[in-house]
């Protein structure tokens, strides 16, 4: 409690934090972006507000009586005021970044790519399996909350197909709700993911306690029921222990087994996420008149192209699609039919 940090401070004359300004610094320290540091700021003014309070019971015995304000009680409505106004004010830079954010998602929202999010306790190396996967430069590092930042990038799955991947801040037990508060929306983004990807530390000696903390969090944003793939990584720490591995395949059997570090694993975890991607594909055969190069062009970016002729009124594809493009193809009248 705040007047119990207070009292120790008092008492052994030095400075005295609990778990949640430990948290809390090392976030400030791994902030990046500009919405980052906002969001991290956001969550120490709301963790330093309640605890002027025990701060100012110590200081209005300073001074004033009956129906009066002693200086400390006096200075601690002046700081109760100033952080008051600063949290104001960073809550609306916050919502002026995540509209710029928001206009730039809708963007990649019009290609209807697929959506693959990483999610899980923190250190579990999410962000060098990202990096493995898609040759993307995302900051790594052997520490807690290395990544605090939501990242996106694209994941080629071969034969003309694409998805988006994304890494995001990760999570540990109680969470201080400061910062729950300052995340939540950050983490709410991951309602717009496709297929959750449950990426958990198999050396971690805390691994079933730390995929329970994920699975709570997740129940939170109502999340608990979105299709999941869960992905062991970091099973180099395991050469000399395979009856772990063993084990957890007995008990998750539908779980890959991955190293980010030295690749092992990773081409059959990109096939599974390119099934995941097709899922509710269609295979079509349409004729597209030569006038409607766009929806040709989108046919060839979006689709998987297995045959093309060519006509006098157009040309007539065979291909494998997302269900929205078959729905387009369909609602401009263009023959098609399932092949």
């Amino acid at each position: 409690a705040p007047s119990q940090q207070k009292k120790l401070e008092e008492r052994l004359d030095v400075r005295v934090i609990d778990r949640s300004a430990v948290i809390l610094d090392i976030f400030a320290k791994h902030a990046q972006s500009h919405e980052g540091r906002l969001q991290v700021e956001l969550a120490q003014l709301q963790y330093r507000l309640p605890r002027l309070a025990g701060i100012g019971r110590e200081l209005s015995r300073l001074g004033g009586g009956i129906n009066t304000r002693g200086p400390g009680e006096t200075k601690l409505e002046s700081d109760r005021q100033v952080i008051r106004k600063r949290i104001t004010d960073v809550r609306r830079r916050i919502e002026d970044v995540r509209a710029h954010r928001e206009r730039a998602r809708r963007g990649r929202d019009e290609e209807h790519l697929f959506l693959a999010s990483l999610v899980g306790y923190t250190n579990t190396g999410k962000s060098t399996l990202m990096n493995a996967l898609t040759g993307a430069d995302v900051f790594v590092a052997d520490q807690p909350f290395a990544t605090l930042d939501p990242t996106t990038r694209r994941l080629d799955l071969g034969g003309s197909r694409v998805m988006l991947l994304s890494d995001t801040v990760g999570f540990i037990q109680k969470l201080p709700p400061a910062l729950v508060a300052a995340f939540r929306a950050t983490l709410e983004e991951l309602g717009l993911a496709d297929v959750l990807v449950h990426i958990a530390d198999v050396a971690s000696p805390e691994l079933h306690a730390e995929m329970k903390t994920v699975d709570a969090v997740l129940a939170d944003l109502e999340l608990a029921d979105r299709p999941r793939l869960v992905v062991f990584n970091k099973i180099d720490l395991l050469s000399d222990d395979p009856s772990r591995r063993q084990a957890l395949a007995a008990e998750f059997p539908a779980a890959h087994f991955v190293s980010a570090r030295t690749a092992e694993g990773l081409p059959e975890l990109r096939e599974a996420l390119r099934q995941e991607a097709s899922a509710g594909w269609r295979r079509i055969r349409v004729t597209i008149p030569y006038e409607s190069s766009a929806l040709l062009q989108r046919v060839r970016e979006r689709g998987a192209l297995l045959r093309e002729e060519y006509g006098e009124t157009g040309i007539t594809l065979e291909a494998n699609v997302p269900p929205d493009l078959a729905g387009e193809l369909r609602g401009r009248k263009v023959p098609a039919r399932r092949a």
